[in-house]
């Protein structure tokens, strides 16, 4: 009665029960390696999704094209030598300026180009575009396999209400919905505007108004020198501007 009360002689039995169970090797019962094992949490199971890429071809929608009122903004003392009617950019202060009679000036608040795709030059406008599409060039496509080969324009196109082309080049003069890069070098050497000032700045610009981008204009004692003196400068950035034309393919705005 002792011996089969005895723990050495429950696992006698229970070896004599199992005789090929790797018990020692496995766990104390060999029955739970396969009849109660737990099944694999679905965290350890699942995959994550894998993104679709986009086709090369895509075309994607730029939202809304909401009604927005042009916006006036403050009239300022220009005593600079500019003709009347035509833009006036001083890239150091973050300004555009839309020249009226009697040494004044519409001033605008923008965004100017970053470190290495700043420029300056005298250009003109070719045409008026309101809520542009956007075409990402083939080289920023290839850096972001995520871009479209185009985009509608609309509220989310980085283009905005409407785009001033300036000449045969790839800068524009044009709105967007990001106001926080308003007054920083933030963009690929286009000029971007709030979406209502924009308008209001393109409701008195012509096709042919002259823009002229310097990195600032000259102080009061400066701003008297003679008209034929601002040509030749004008003369010497219109080749700067096309030299750096190049740094600023393959960008966006």
């Amino acid at each position: 009665m002792a011996l089969a009360r005895s723990p050495l002689y429950c696992i006698a039995c229970m070896a004599a029960l199992f005789p090929g169970a790797p018990c020692a090797a496995q766990g104390w019962f060999p029955w739970t390696s396969d009849t109660y094992q737990s099944a694999p949490r679905q965290s350890e199971t699942r995959k994550p999704p894998k993104r679709k890429p986009r086709p090369a071809n895509a075309v994607q929608d730029g939202g809304s094209r909401p009604e927005i009122m042009p916006q006036e903004p403050s009239i300022v003392a220009f005593p600079h030598n500019f003709a009347v009617n035509s833009i006036v950019i001083d890239t150091s202060r973050r300004k555009l300026y839309f020249v009226l009679q009697e040494n004044r000036a519409y001033e605008y608040p923008i965004s100017v180009g970053r470190k290495g795709f700043s420029w300056t030059g005298t250009e003109t406008v070719t045409h008026k575009r309101t809520w542009p599409d956007w075409y990402p060039p083939a080289e920023m496509r290839e850096r972001d396999a995520r871009l479209p080969k185009k985009m509608t324009g609309g509220v989310r196109n980085p283009l905005g209400a409407i785009a001033l082309y300036l000449g045969e080049t790839e800068y524009r003069i044009h709105g967007t919905n990001d106001v926080k890069s308003i007054g920083r070098a933030q963009s690929s050497g286009c000029f971007r505007m709030h979406n209502p000032q924009v308008l209001h700045l393109a409701s008195l610009v012509e096709i042919g108004t002259m823009v002229v981008v310097a990195d600032s204009l000259p102080t009061s004692q400066d701003a008297s020198r003679p008209a034929g003196d601002l040509s030749k400068v004008r003369k010497g950035e219109q080749s700067r501007s096309r030299r750096h034309l190049s740094r600023a393919r393959g960008q966006e705005d």
